[in-house]
């Protein structure tokens, strides 16, 4: 299924929007560009998630017991190991692979245990501290360390949720599996979901533990709390940071204790925030207020200020794919794809009747609207889409343009409404009011364009 940015749920054919999933929905051929935030657990008022973070601590913790034990080789291989979580494709690749710390890396890190005595004494209360001391350690390797250490809860998790939604597992085994019983990495064969272009597993997680950014953050540290004058010549390049901090261990604890006392207003980042209704009055008005035709750039405004309005007027009933760019015949041709969820029964009704698996919305920012903009649209309606498509334009066509979206529903069971800027007030007024879903005035097109169609 050649869809855009392809999803798990989308491909399998799960009807699920992302508001309605307790996991993030990950996508098949790139990461998500969220984290695991273990502080989001340390100060949860779940019990279950408080005894996790327990859990993932005691097990970090153990590996600076295997170095004083002299079991140095064995905590390199653990840590580096653990230093990737593939399954969970959180981060920024495109390709939902990364790469493992190296060892140099790993025995630094290994080296806290040892060189802070605070670490030494009672090991860490928040691994990510590694951060503020080793290169080469962010939040996405904080992310994939907390996934790994986490992974036996994960995978009971991700059943549970395949069991819930109907999602398809298959038989697969996993060879580095952390045991908290026995602090070593085990193999394991289970039944996960797996990605369908590359054959590998698919583990998924709670939404509540995830955020943009971490709560103990590198640059936040040394934006806000980092005393740079204690440095020479206002040094504080990331490498002057950290042997800072490795002789003054007393700044970084100091930073700790001051998130840890606001850590109610730690919350976890929902993966879609909706505009203000401010906002998307105000976008309303600049739309209005545009000239038409590509002059001073009117149609990347156009497109601009649509995009963001309408990807929050119709969430969560549609889940916002992405916009996109493309040329044809040195026509630059702007696109919004939605999600076809199929959570709502109008929904439904598109993709039962037209094979809708994407929404297509294409935005004209003419005076007047053409045969060949409609044509344009229709070339685009390709099976990986369906025979749905919408196209925004500031006024209402001629009934002779208009005309052409009946022949080709006619012809081709084609489907292609057309909405202008009242349209456009209409779905912000229902924003507003949260009375009614501005769905409906998609609804209310297709019950007039149906209506227009021969019987």
């Amino acid at each position: 299924m050649a869809i855009v940015r392809p999803r798990l749920t989308d491909y399998y054919g799960v009807h699920i929007s992302q508001a309605q999933a307790d996991f993030a929905i990950p996508f098949l051929d790139e990461d998500i560009p969220l984290y695991l935030d273990p502080f989001l657990l340390w100060r949860s008022p779940s019990q279950q998630d408080n005894a996790l973070h327990t859990a993932l601590i005691n097990s970090f913790n153990h590996l600076g017991y295997l170095e004083k034990q002299s079991r140095h080789a064995e905590a390199v291989k653990i840590l580096t190991t653990l230093s990737e979580c593939d399954e969970v494709g959180f981060g920024h690749s495109h390709t939902r692979e990364g790469r493992r710390i190296g060892e140099a890396t790993a025995e630094e890190i290994l080296d806290l245990f040892r060189t802070i005595p605070d670490y030494d004494r009672r090991g860490f209360l928040h691994f990510e501290e590694i951060q503020f001391f080793v290169d080469h350690i962010s939040r996405d390797r904080i992310s994939d360390i907390a996934c790994n250490l986490l992974k036996s809860f994960l995978l009971d998790y991700t059943i549970q949720q395949c069991q819930i939604h109907g999602i398809p597992v298959s038989s697969v085994s996993l060879p580095s599996i952390y045991s908290y019983r026995e602090n070593k990495l085990v193999e394991e064969s289970l039944s996960l979901p797996i990605n369908p272009e590359s054959r590998k597993p698919i583990i998924l997680v709670p939404r509540r533990w995830l955020r943009f950014r971490p709560w103990l953050d590198f640059n936040e540290y040394v934006s806000e709390y980092f005393p740079k004058e204690k440095l020479p010549q206002s040094d504080d390049s990331k490498p002057a940071v950290l042997t800072f901090n490795r002789h003054n261990y007393g700044a970084v604890q100091e930073y700790v204790a001051a998130k840890e006392r606001t850590a109610e207003d730690c919350k976890n980042d929902p993966l879609f925030s909706q505009i203000p209704v401010a906002s998307a009055k105000n976008s309303l008005k600049v739309i209005k207020a545009l000239p038409t035709g590509l002059k001073e750039e009117n149609d990347v405004k156009y497109e601009r200020e649509l995009s963001r309005l309408l990807a929050s007027a119709f969430y969560p009933q549609l889940d916002f794919a992405k916009s996109q760019s493309r040329t044809e015949s040195g026509v630059l041709i702007r696109d919004l794809i939605f999600y076809n969820n199929r959570s709502h029964d109008f929904l439904a009704e598109l993709h039962e009747k037209y094979d809708c698996r994407q929404i297509v919305m294409e935005m004209k920012n003419v005076n007047d609207l053409k045969s060949e903009h409609i044509n344009q649209l229709n070339r685009y309606l390709t099976v990986e889409f369906g025979r749905f498509g919408i196209l925004f334009t500031r006024k209402m066509p001629l009934p002779r343009v208009f005309r052409n979206t009946i022949d080709l529903w006619s012809g081709q069971r084609r489907c292609i409404l057309i909405l202008d800027d009242y349209d456009l007030e209409q779905i912000v007024t229902l924003y507003e009011s949260k009375q009614r879903d501005p769905l409906d005035v998609l609804k209310k097109k297709y019950v007039e364009f149906i209506r227009a169609c021969p019987s």
